[in-house]
């Protein structure tokens, strides 16, 4: 109560907890003098190099600053304790977007684009994990084998899977990817061209937004905001387990992104290319599950799942998306 009543700036007569306050950060309702706010609360950065706190202020300040209404506003922040104070949004979750809700993330996807060339938006840092390039996304996809099998290594089962499946995927789909690369006149290892880039709301979708009343969506969280490649953006909305989107509204989507990042002639190539890879990433943020640092997260969310059941779920789902993959890796299903 005092944490939100310093923010707000006057007593708070009500802080109560949000169920749907996402996988790492809790999110608190606070009532102060008829006005509503919501209170997100980050989990202990235990020495990790991303101040999500202080991304998601920088990035939200930039985009109310600009004029970017589909966004809460930011109404103040306590670093020290890990508090952000928003704009409370009445609104309902999105669990069954339609074509107009796909042009609307489209547009804010677009306005946030044209912010790439003014002057304020050259402060943001590197979105998290940030793919700047072909060999960037495959040395990502290493480090997660790695990190899991050193966390993991009394875990036979994903052990076997991560040597016996994974691994040799990586293998065959980078060597693809490179050839292509080779085919297109593209340097697989070499990071695209600052030109290229965008301001990526990494780890968007409609799992993040919420509905007005009135019908306007508004999109939430930004912790691992900041400049990517919007090939990334693009594959990570298409791919996102957090949202079951038709097919019908994947092809609208790719069809209308196109818009916004095709000027850029390498975007089209690169996307089919590294599609793929970026699947196998996913593959791997699956079995973030089998981390106890990522457990700890989860549990300071609200999580109230049994850890074995939850490890064992995700395993046969990354097991589901690696076997689908095999097959059909170098066909892009988006394209026309």
């Amino acid at each position: 109560m005092a944490i939100a009543g310093g923010l707000v700036g006057a007593p708070a007569d009500m802080v109560e907890p949000v169920r749907s306050s996402g996988r790492n950060s809790r999110v608190y309702r606070v009532r102060s003098g008829g006005d509503s706010f919501a209170l997100k609360h980050y989990p202990p950065d235990r020495g990790r190099d991303r101040d999500r706190l202080g991304t998601e202020a920088g990035a939200l300040d930039l985009l109310n600053r600009q004029g970017v209404t589909a966004v809460p506003r930011l109404f103040g922040s306590d670093a020290a304790r890990g508090y952000l104070l928003f704009e409370w949004i009445e609104g309902e979750p999105v669990p069954g977007p339609n074509a107009e809700d796909i042009d609307a993330a489209v547009k804010f996807l677009a306005d946030i684009h044209a912010l790439r060339l003014v002057d304020a938006a050259r402060a943001q840092p590197l979105a998290t994990e940030a793919c700047l390039s072909g060999a960037e996304i495959v040395a990502q996809i290493e480090r997660r084998i790695a990190r899991l099998t050193d966390a993991a290594a009394e875990e036979a089962d994903l052990i076997r899977f991560l040597a016996g499946n994974v691994k040799p995927l990586l293998a065959a789909i980078a060597g693809w990817a490179e050839a292509g690369y080779r085919e297109q006149g593209l340097a697989f290892g070499r990071d695209i061209d600052d030109a290229a880039c965008t301001l990526c709301p990494s780890d968007f979708g409609f799992h993040n937004a919420l509905r007005r009343p009135s019908g306007d969506l508004v999109f939430i969280d930004f912790d691992y905001f900041g400049w990517d490649d919007p090939v990334k953006l693009v594959s990570d909305f298409l791919l996102h387990p957090g949202m079951s989107l038709p097919e019908s509204l994947k092809r609208h989507f790719a069809g209308a992104i196109m818009d916004v990042y095709g000027s850029d002639p390498g975007f089209a190539a690169r996307l089919h290319l590294l599609y793929p890879l970026f699947a196998l990433r996913w593959c791997m943020i699956l079995l973030n599950e089998f981390l106890p640092e990522r457990w700890t997260d989860r549990v300071h969310a609200g999580a109230r799942s049994d850890w074995e059941m939850a490890k064992r779920r995700q395993l046969d789902r990354a097991s589901e998306w690696v076997q689908t993959l095999r097959s059909n890796f170098r066909w892009f299903p988006y394209g026309e």
